[in-house]
């Protein structure tokens, strides 16, 4: 079951999302040579809890901080501790809020001061194969669509693509459905209708797209020891296009009357 998401609660899918995207800026201007994960990971809570927000993931599934840092060759799901960034590295800084009962999660990938340029493309190319698939996500269109997008870009760079792990739909559960592959055929899965919400969340290897699991239990590496880039969105799709929440843009989609009705259906299966 997919769930469309009404006015209101598109409200608080925004006030959530927003909370995450200001979380990251701060994050952003705080990365630097010598800053460890986990002051990383105390500036998240701190932020988030001053918008009014919960932590999403600190505690879900037995996670055991609030965001997810992974650095060069990891992939997701880093646990932050007390290594401390170094000049060249890339850190992906997943994070998630939970406000009123709703769900933002977002991710960037950051350079720690100067980067090698491989990895700088690969951080450009990660961004763009994120608006490809946003681009993709129309309504009307399919879920493997928005993954055929994103695969398309990273070939074209030969950069490989992350299959083991998917975005997916967000709303009263970090986690719902429908899953969100980042590689195609198109023309596959739910159909895209307004009122849907999903997280799009491309993962790019400078190498294979093969990943492991460390012992931890979390942390995603790949398997080829090549550095990797995770950039997501929560996004709304509307009426035309999807809307990238926590933007401020949702207003502009859903605002009048006729749009809010288009989703006032709060639990309306997509078909196959």
């Amino acid at each position: 079951m997919i769930t469309l998401r009404s006015s209101d609660e598109l409200a608080k899918l925004e006030r959530a999302s927003q909370v995450v995207l200001e979380t990251l800026d701060v994050l952003e201007a705080a990365v630097a040579p010598g800053v460890t994960t986990l002051d990383l990971d105390r500036i998240a809570e701190a932020e988030i809890r001053r918008r009014g927000a919960t932590p999403a993931f600190l505690g879900y599934r037995g996670f055991p901080k609030t965001l997810c840092t992974s650095i060069n060759e990891e992939v997701v799901h880093g646990i932050p501790g007390k290594r401390s960034l170094k000049e060249g590295d890339i850190i992906g800084v997943d994070c998630g809020a939970i406000f009123d009962g709703y769900y933002g999660d977002a991710a960037r990938t950051l350079p720690v001061g100067r980067i090698a340029p491989d990895r700088q493309q690969l951080l450009a190319i990660t961004k763009q194969g994120l608006a490809a698939g946003i681009a993709a996500a129309a309504p009307g269109a399919r879920v493997s669509d928005i993954g055929a997008a994103i695969e398309i870009v990273a070939i074209a760079h030969g950069f490989g693509v992350v299959r083991d792990f998917v975005g997916h739909g967000v709303g009263t559960a970090l986690h719902e459905e429908p899953q969100v592959p980042n590689y195609g055929p198109g023309g596959r899965g739910a159909q895209l209708k307004p009122g849907m919400v999903i997280a799009i969340e491309p993962m790019f290897n400078l190498g294979r797209g093969e990943v492991q699991v460390d012992s931890d239990g979390w942390t995603v590496r790949t398997r080829d020891g090549s550095a990797s880039a995770h950039f997501e969105y929560t996004v709304a799709i509307g009426r035309e296009s999807a809307v990238i929440l926590g933007t401020g843009q949702i207003a502009e989609v859903f605002g009048s009357r006729a749009a809010s009705a288009s989703v006032e259906s709060r639990a309306s299966a997509a078909g196959p």
